[in-house]
């Protein structure tokens, strides 16, 4: 009797150390998901994207491509190319330059199906000279569009971009029902109570040439 209450009494131990290990080994799981890096775009070519163009004769590969890395837009038919998967609660990287004269483009969040040119989501602005405006799109909204007459909700500071030839950079930080904006680090626009909180991702084609790179997300703690 003694032996067999040592033996219970050693692995009651063992458990009890272990149990730490598995809480670590867990918390360090949550984190990594957490913090975990989604590559949208991955340098080579556009097989995790669907393309909508106004004009549905016009064949996508002809208007989205990629070159050394880049994904080159030409702009014209209007339309989007947009992520299969859905997300939220995520920061989102997005690079873009103007090749040759600054236009027009926009980067979708939260963009809903079924797909239309003008699909329901918001816009995080790129047209040249007012980057960081919001344009709520098809029935989205938030607090700060306050002429609910008017689609536009103007950025917070003077215009933050670099000119054509230069790459700016685009980071979005969605988490629940908001959304910030910083263009090449300056904060232009923030958007409160949202009534979309989930959806796709799509990189628009509208008006001239524009070219993206380097487009990743890193999931936040939802």
């Amino acid at each position: 009797m003694k032996i067999k209450a040592i033996r219970l009494a050693a692995l009651l131990v063992i458990i009890l150390l272990a149990i730490p290990v598995v809480v670590m080994a867990g918390d360090k799981n949550k984190n990594k998901k957490e913090g975990q890096t989604i590559q949208l775009f991955n340098g080579k070519d556009l097989n995790n994207w669907v393309f909508k163009l106004k004009d549905p004769s016009v064949d996508p590969s002809t208007v989205f491509t990629v070159h050394d890395g880049i994904i080159q837009i030409a702009g014209n038919p209007f339309g989007y190319m947009r992520t299969k998967d859905t997300y939220s609660d995520y920061k989102l990287h997005v690079e873009w330059r103007w090749p040759s004269e600054p236009t027009n483009s926009g980067v979708f969040i939260h963009a809903q199906q079924p797909d239309s040119i003008w699909l329901r989501c918001i816009e995080c602005q790129l047209q040249a000279g007012n980057a960081g405006d919001f344009v709520c799109m098809n029935g989205s909204d938030m607090t700060e569009r306050t002429d609910k007459t008017k689609p536009f909700v103007k950025k917070l500071a003077a215009s933050s971009e670099k000119p054509a030839g230069e790459w700016n950079t685009m980071e979005i930080i969605c988490k629940s029902n908001t959304i910030e904006v910083h263009v090449n680090g300056v904060l232009q626009n923030k958007g409160t109570n949202i009534n979309l909180s989930k959806g796709s991702i799509c990189l628009q084609s509208e008006g001239k040439s524009i070219e993206f790179r380097n487009v990743y997300l890193n999931k936040l703690k939802e």
